[in-house]
């Protein structure tokens, strides 16, 4: 007798079914797009939400963390415009070009995009869907990998608006681009956004990501930003999330390296309820360098996970990987990292490390390093640790006539600048560090 085993739908999962059905005919066209809709929802279908039986999600069961499919986000008004106007100002020094998006939605009007640095365009993702080019959202190897994940899926089927910057081969862009995404919304509410960044050979650029909301609003976010990187490039990536306290923010970087490039990302967490940070990085050519990181600040309840696949698919390539947690109350980090190393990319040098700093008795850190080797001459290795403020060292200060409180405060602000020298944009450091003094002063 053969027996039809059915999962039974969440509340969630039956939500974005009936949204993805009364939007069928809005998302119809053009049909090239359309078909990749369609298939990745069914990818979605067939699988559900992320949860704790999959691997790559164990820690992180989105399953039970969404427990509902809230609407999706209504296109911006002149109330979401004024709100948004002085969203990711703390970085206003920084001097970097601002690309803004309400609600996931491109906006124009607020972006700076006077004066566009030459082999610089900046335009809009929702334009480019409307002329059928689905064939861009395909990148190789491990990059493309993430295609098949239930988030980048689901991501796929309703991705509405996002930035698209390029920049020509050998154009050397020197001021940062800011993509500020902030969610305006005074009820909770759902933003698919998709951005892409195309690199040219031999070119150059800075980009910052932040993400904000609206406080005391359960709205969820799942964006996702595509990087191509030509051969001799170099990418500059910061990406800051301070959510709303309710907030629970998905983001994917996918991304493809050419030869010679230098390609730098760190992602810093500081806000949200749950927050879940992904990579996927292919290294297709030769002598390219990667150095990646983060560092999270996390009290109350909130979660954050950042996980990532590095895929040495060539010789010769250099991968960092250096992530640092500060846990208080009753809040989870989370780190799963994983080298792979293909047969014949022998030469390779790959690190990884994963650090926790566990503030509270509840605090939790979980942490999966991994390496997949199918080549012998290589140099990899990988180690992780959590624990508390070293009480030889807090002495040591306390003896020498510094309050406890200060003396923690200075020792994490070290655990965590560690992390943040990885950063490349001095005034980008130093208001990672201004927000990381921020919050431990309200630890109190």
């Amino acid at each position: 007798m053969n027996v039809e085993i059915r999962q039974v739908k969440t509340a969630a999962e039956q939500g974005f079914a009936d949204a993805f059905a009364g939007l069928k005919d809005r998302l119809a066209k053009p049909s090239a797009v359309a078909a990749l809709r369609e298939a990745a929802f069914a990818r979605f279908e067939a699988r559900g939400l992320p949860h704790r039986r999959v691997e790559e999600w164990k820690y992180t069961d989105l399953r039970a963390l969404m427990r509902e499919a809230v609407p999706l986000a209504p296109p911006p008004d002149a109330r979401d415009r004024a709100r948004a106007k002085d969203a990711g100002r703390f970085l206003a020094e920084a001097g970097a070009r601002r690309i803004v998006l309400v609600n996931g939605v491109f906006m124009p009007e607020l972006s700076d995009l006077a004066g566009l640095e030459q082999g610089l365009t900046v335009g809009s993702f929702a334009e480019r869907l409307a002329r059928g080019e689905g064939a861009a959202l395909s990148l190789p190897g491990a990059a493309g990998a993430l295609d098949e994940d239930m988030a980048v899926s689901l991501n796929t089927a309703f991705m509405g608006d996002g930035a698209v910057i390029a920049v020509a081969p050998g154009a050397r862009i020197e001021r940062p681009l800011h993509v500020v995404s902030v969610v305006t919304a005074a009820s909770p509410c759902a933003v698919f956004a998709r951005s892409l960044v195309e690199i040219g050979d031999g070119a150059q650029i800075t980009l910052i990501e932040t993400h904000e909301g609206t406080a005391d609003v359960a709205y969820q976010i799942n964006s996702v930003v595509q990087v191509a990187a030509g051969d001799k490039a170099r990418f500059d990536h910061i990406k800051i999330v301070r959510e709303g306290s309710r907030g629970l923010h998905v983001g994917t970087l996918m991304a493809a390296a050419g030869a010679e490039v230098a390609f730098n990302t760190f992602a810093f967490t500081i806000g949200g309820a749950v927050v879940r940070n992904q990579l996927a990085l292919a290294l297709n050519g030769r002598n390219t360098e990667a150095c990646i990181g983060g560092a999270s600040l996390l009290r109350g309840n909130q979660h954050a996970d950042n996980t990532l696949v590095v895929d040495h698919a060539v010789p010769h390539c250099t991968s960092r990987e250096v992530f640092k947690s500060v846990v208080d109350d009753d809040a989870r980090s989370v780190f799963q990292g994983k080298i792979v190393v293909r047969q014949h990319a022998q030469k390779t040098d790959g690190k990884m490390a994963a650090h926790a700093l566990l503030l509270s008795e509840s605090a939790e850190a979980d942490a999966k390093p991994e390496l997949e080797i199918f080549a012998d001459d290589v140099v990899c290795g990988h180690g992780a640790t959590a624990g508390a403020l070293d009480e030889e060292l807090l002495f040591y200060l306390k003896a020498r006539g510094i309050p406890q409180k200060q003396a923690e405060a200075l020792m994490i602000e070290a655990f965590v600048g560690e992390a943040a020298d990885g950063v490349a944009n001095e005034v980008v450091r130093e208001a990672l560090m201004l927000m990381a003094s921020g919050w431990l002063a309200a630890r109190g």
